[in-house]
């Protein structure tokens, strides 16, 4: 039997030290050039992945596709490109890899011929148990074009006996396990899934009678569409000629949307769960100042996730906000530089200190997160080289003890800074002059208004409380054959 492609290595970027967006996905059915929509909705979605785009539109029965590295101007702004993804129906994706090396057989939407017509599918999330159902599909004899999960649902749905595409890819739906959020072209019908959890998210739109899916509202903010509601958890939407057709794949269950999308990777002006992101960040900063209070002279974000945030605690304390660290948006990947003394200078290449906000005074920086901690101690030595007298540091989620395996790319626990040292212990790693983290029932404040529920929480935390929404079967199974694998070596 073929060897299966190896569980996905974790290359989230080092000089930011951030977990990384994972993918966004974007579709229309209904509209003249939906592929120029769909160019413009990747756009407003870009921030969920910069590594490769791609759209497929369908027109008369054909299926016409490009797809690149790069970002969404680079490639779907020439008018004649996107003539040729003629249609009135199209999906797009924009990526970054967490399952899959980063190569153009892996770029999105991926397309099959299966029984019942062709089937493009766009992806965003992370199937838990894609490698144990790619050596079952390997042995009884599939051939594998990639090593993204993806491609693995559309091998479940080419081998469905259900004689429509719709219907089959429902039926592979119903064996993956994880968070996904999906979109997808089929026999003039475009489909649009959601996790059981709601873990990933997935919205639909209407413009001038096409109807949109997206990962985020800011999509439809893009294209003019209005928000006719979210997808919930377990659904699947058919649109068609016929209207648009409700299926339940896998039964109802509240739904526990990612923490982190609220904390960092949706934007700001997108609405989740009906509340603004921008909102639950602002909550989460003035809700931290109660929690975490400093004697200090001015309150200054990291940014730019730590903005919102940042607004929040300074409006709660009645100290000024302002721009201390000033963020270049144009330096280029620099986690790729060949030798470790250029990755050393990212930090200082996407970060500045403002020497006249920082200059004798004490200053408060807050973040979104501390992940490995490496970027937070450089900008913490780059505020007091700019002369503050005191540099206290705060983190507007609580401390990040566990990894993500639903699309999310971030440190193994092992890495995580917080798993493995006390808060004092990292305030002095750090070398800043207090630490604080926002609580998880702080947390919970922010985003739903409400206290966790212990027996049902309302949110996918487990990178604070280790508890998973779902089984985690890819993960189980290698930490079975490696504890086997070290029997073997005792025993031997």
């Amino acid at each position: 039997m073929p060897a299966s492609p190896p569980l996905p290595t974790l290359t989230y970027d080092p000089v930011t030290d951030r977990a990384r967006e994972e993918c966004g996905v974007f579709g229309v059915r209904g509209a003249d050039k939906a592929a120029v929509l769909a160019a413009f909705g990747l756009q407003a979605l870009q921030h969920r992945g910069q590594e490769a785009c791609g759209i497929t539109s369908y027109d008369n029965g054909r299926f016409h596709s490009e797809r690149h590295q790069g970002l969404v101007a680079d490639h779907f702004t020439d008018p004649v490109r996107l003539d040729q993804l003629a249609g009135s129906m199209a999906i797009g994706h924009v990526r970054y890899s967490t399952s899959g090396a980063p190569v153009l057989r892996n770029v999105q939407p991926l397309y099959a011929d299966v029984r019942g017509g062709g089937l493009a599918i766009a992806h965003n999330g992370n199937l838990t148990n894609a490698r144990i159902l790619r050596e079952e599909l390997v042995q009884a004899g599939a051939i594998f074009q990639s090593t993204s999960d993806t491609e693995v649902v559309l091998q479940l749905a080419a081998r469905s006996r259900k004689t429509k595409s719709a219907d089959r890819l429902l039926h592979a739906l119903k064996q993956v396990e994880g968070a996904f959020a999906l979109v997808a072209i089929s026999n003039d019908k475009l489909i649009g899934a959601r996790d059981p959890f709601g873990i990933r998210p997935l919205v639909m739109g209407e413009l001038e009678g096409a109807v949109i899916l997206a990962s985020e509202t800011c999509a439809l903010d893009m294209i003019g569409a209005r928000l006719i509601r979210e997808i919930e958890p377990g659904e699947a939407v058919i649109i068609s000629d016929n209207g648009i057709e409700s299926v339940r794949y896998a039964p109802a269950r509240p739904p526990r949307p990612c923490a982190f999308e609220y904390i960092y990777f949706a934007r700001p002006d997108s609405v989740i769960a009906g509340r603004s992101v921008y909102d639950a960040r602002k909550r989460m900063g003035r809700r931290l100042a109660e929690e975490a209070p400093a004697d200090i002279d001015v309150v200054v974000p990291v940014p730019d996730s730590g903005i919102a945030a940042a607004l929040g605690y300074a409006e709660k304390i009645g100290k000024p906000f302002d721009l201390g660290i000033i963020r270049a948006h144009f330096v280029g990947r620099t986690f790729i530089q060949p030798t470790q003394a250029k990755r050393d200078l990212g930090v200082r290449r996407k970060h500045a200190a403002n020497a006249a906000v920082l200059k004798g005074k004490r200053v408060l920086l807050i973040d979104d997160s501390i992940v490995r901690g490496t970027t937070s101690k450089k900008i913490v030595r780059m505020v007091r080289e700019a002369g503050a007298t005191e540099v206290h540091f705060r983190s507007a989620c609580p401390p990040i003890t566990h990894p993500d395996f639903y699309g999310i790319d971030m440190p193994m626990r092992e890495e995580l800074m917080a798993a493995s040292h006390d808060p004092e212990r990292m305030r002095t790693l750090l070398e800043c002059d207090s630490l604080g983290f926002l609580s998880v029932e702080g947390l919970y404040w922010a985003v739903c208004d409400a206290p966790r529920n212990d027996d049902q929480p309302q949110l996918a935390d487990h990178y604070f409380t280790g508890e998973y929404p779902t089984r985690l079967a890819d993960r189980d199974r290698a930490s079975s054959a490696k504890d086997q694998q070290l029997s073997l070596l005792v025993d031997a």
